[in-house]
């Protein structure tokens, strides 16, 4: 064990300490029968003792820089973004459909659920919107989400009961604590302004609004919710620093496609994963090939058995 290490760690300091201390005693039971045979027997039973303790401390270490890996790689916070896609009026009502149905999600699994970024569109929907999750398991449980959502029904508006086809794109991207990435500073442009909403001073006076440019790739992020500019940046930072990482995962998950065709994949958003037929009451994900029925129902929250299906990597028979 690299015991500075641990001790660097919050979550293994104390016990590291107490490691420490038992590993102290230790050499002085030792150099106390080496001046004393005569007090061999108690002394061994002390290391006895000594050794049964420091092995429950080492087992208890492992279990934490376990989780701590899973959690590095399913961390238990991450950014969901939707954006319309191709259908106009109907596909920012869709993006916004699929934003409450992740929410109700999230609330049945006790997640925490917090804007960053929202921009409407005229009919109501949404344009683009970005929120964080916070809660176990969220990227885990998540991360097939990314990609193109295609949705089949009869808008409200349509007068003729024409079926319209619309989509909006899913992003899920991790918010991990120790990036694989430096950004140079003289790669962002960043721009301030005040911040929609209802109203209130701070609101209508203040630029708390930040937008971030990473110049090489053009991707750009926006926090709003926040009240204050520094906090903003702050989200902003973290979020393109995400968004840079995934975009990174996705070139190099390109580079081996020959090798996962059978995989599911979890970083192309311009990949259409599933579509959402209402006048067959029926979703099918086009990566497992697997259908499921009750569609109001899964717009409500009740995503487990396709999440469930995705984890396994089932695959069923697409009735499309």
């Amino acid at each position: 064990m690299d015991i500075e290490e641990l001790k660097k760690n919050p979550k293994t300091s104390h016990i590291t300490e107490v490691y420490e201390k038992l590993m102290r005693d230790e050499e002085n039971i030792r150099d106390m029968i080496e001046s004393d045979p005569s007090l061999l027997e108690m002394g061994s039973t002390d290391l006895e003792n000594i050794k049964i303790q420091k092995e429950a401390i080492e087992n208890n270490i492992k279990e934490i820089l376990k989780s701590d890996k899973e959690e590095e790689e399913f961390p238990n916070e991450a950014i969901l973004e939707v954006r319309a896609g191709a259908g106009g009026d109907e596909a920012s009502i869709f993006a916004l459909n699929l934003a409450e149905m992740y929410k109700k999600y999230a609330i049945k699994m006790n997640w925490l659920w917090y804007v960053i970024h929202e921009s409407k569109s005229p009919a109501g929907g949404y344009k683009e919107a970005v929120f964080e999750i916070k809660g176990k398991d969220v990227y885990r449980k998540l991360r097939f989400e990314t990609g193109v959502h295609r949705v089949q029904r009869i808008p409200a508006t349509e007068k003729s009961g024409r079926i319209h086809t619309s989509t909006a794109s899913v992003a899920v991207l991790p918010l991990r604590r120790k990036h694989k990435l430096e950004i140079n500073p003289a790669d962002i442009e960043m721009e301030f302004s005040r911040a929609g909403g209802a109203g209130g001073q701070n609101v209508n006076k203040v630029e708390t609004a930040v937008r971030l440019i990473h110049i090489p790739t053009g991707i750009d992020v926006r926090s709003t919710a926040e009240r204050s500019q520094l906090k903003n940046r702050e989200k902003a930072m973290s979020i393109l620093v995400s968004k840079l990482e995934a975009l990174q995962e996705e070139q190099e998950a390109k580079k081996y496609a020959s090798q996962r065709k059978n995989q599911i994949g979890t970083g192309d958003r311009s990949e259409k994963i599933r579509t959402y037929n209402e006048t067959q009451d029926r979703i099918t994900d086009h990566r497992i090939k697997k259908s499921w029925h009750n569609l109001p129902k899964i717009m409500e929250g009740d995503l487990d058995q396709i999440i469930r299906d995705l984890e396994n990597g089932e695959v069923g028979s697409d009735d499309e």
